[in-house]
């Protein structure tokens, strides 16, 4: 479970971003814009959304396919019952979640089911960084307007570093999986006190069968490819909300939001990445000399909109498939432990 530590480290940081965003504005100038937005908006911005959520699971599908053959369609609710997760609780604790469910539905190993996960987290990251890099030269021009935008570019070079050499060493596990396997056991064994090791042996094997799918570069090519669809996906969510409101940007200019959003909200935080969305989100805009009541108006309805119709459908998979919230992660946590014995 959670410690209490960590909840309320997160609510900490989470309110010195919120301190952040709304630095110096009045409310309720924030709003009147909110107020005069043109929420038809919302439902093009919506749809085109949970087409990138499809998107997410048929990517899924197959970074799972070397272990077993599901279909996007039965993917589909637990992605949704993840992404609720890490929406309602800390430290994302959905992509537990997911993997559990995934357990009791199709039977496939946690450890091996949290490892495609990870590849999916590191995926993301590339791309997220790719849009930053992407914007380098304009980004560069902007740091005169926002002192928050402007220590992303070394943000941006050492996340590439950390991404990409992860990535890296995912891809040579899964292409030398012997020489992989040998490596971790002889890390577990020399590094580990004995009474852990049995445990940790079981979970790193499975997690090292969920690499599979990086052993060709054809899938791993594919997973990359179908990783900017999906980002591109979720920007349009941006480009549509932003016709709700006064102010226009450029496409590449909310990709740039989307990518420093997202790398911004890895640092841990309240549930729903409350607060780091906002400041992140709201510093791009103003950075390109969007008003400031307009810029956290907008970034806060989207922020809105990310997290409610996901957490919605997701809450509601997750009831029809009769499980009980209280107990859903601690059963997660158990069902861990039982598989690597």
């Amino acid at each position: 479970m959670i410690k209490r530590w960590q909840f309320w480290l997160g609510l900490v940081i989470s309110a010195v971003f919120l301190y952040i965003a709304l630095k110096g504005m009045h409310i309720q100038e924030v709003w009147n814009v909110i107020k005069a937005a043109q929420f038809w908006w919302l439902i093009p911005s919506i749809a085109v959304y949970f087409m990138g959520v499809w998107a997410r699971s048929w990517r899924w599908k197959y970074l799972l396919r070397p272990i077993k053959e599901i279909p996007t369609r039965k993917l589909f609710p637990t992605v949704c019952i993840g992404y609720m997760g890490n929406n309602i609780y800390p430290i994302r604790a959905g992509e537990l979640l997911r993997a559990y469910v995934l357990k009791k539905d199709e039977d496939v190993a946690i450890s091996a089911s949290l490892a495609t996960i990870i590849v999916e987290r590191i995926f993301d990251g590339v791309v997220m960084l790719g849009f930053v890099f992407l914007n380098l030269r304009e980004l560069s021009g902007l740091q005169a307007y926002s002192g928050f935008i402007g220590s992303i570019q070394s943000l941006a070079i050492w996340g590439a570093v950390i991404f990409l050499g992860v990535l890296l060493v995912f891809i040579l596990a899964a292409m030398f999986p012997i020489r992989a396997e040998r490596v971790t056991l002889w890390f577990i064994t020399h590094l580990l006190p004995g009474s852990w090791r049995e445990k940790a042996a079981g979970i790193a094997l499975r997690f090292l069968t969920g690499l599979e799918s990086l052993k060709s570069p054809k899938d791993a090519l594919f997973i990359f490819l179908t990783s900017i669809v999906v980002w591109l996906l979720e920007t349009g969510k941006y480009w549509f909300l932003m016709h709700a409101f006064p102010f226009k940007v450029s496409f590449f200019a909310l990709m740039l939001m989307n990518g420093i959003a997202n790398l911004v909200t890895t640092i841990p935080s309240a549930p729903g990445y409350i607060g780091t969305f906002e400041a992140a989100g709201s510093a791009v805009l103003r950075a390109y000399g969007i008003e400031a009541a307009v810029a956290v108006g907008y970034t806060l309805v989207l922020h809105l909109a990310l997290w409610l119709p996901i957490t919605l459908l997701g809450a509601y998979y997750f009831l029809r498939k009769g499980l009980s919230w209280s107990g859903a992660v601690k059963d997660a946590q158990e069902a861990q432990d039982a598989s690597a014995s």
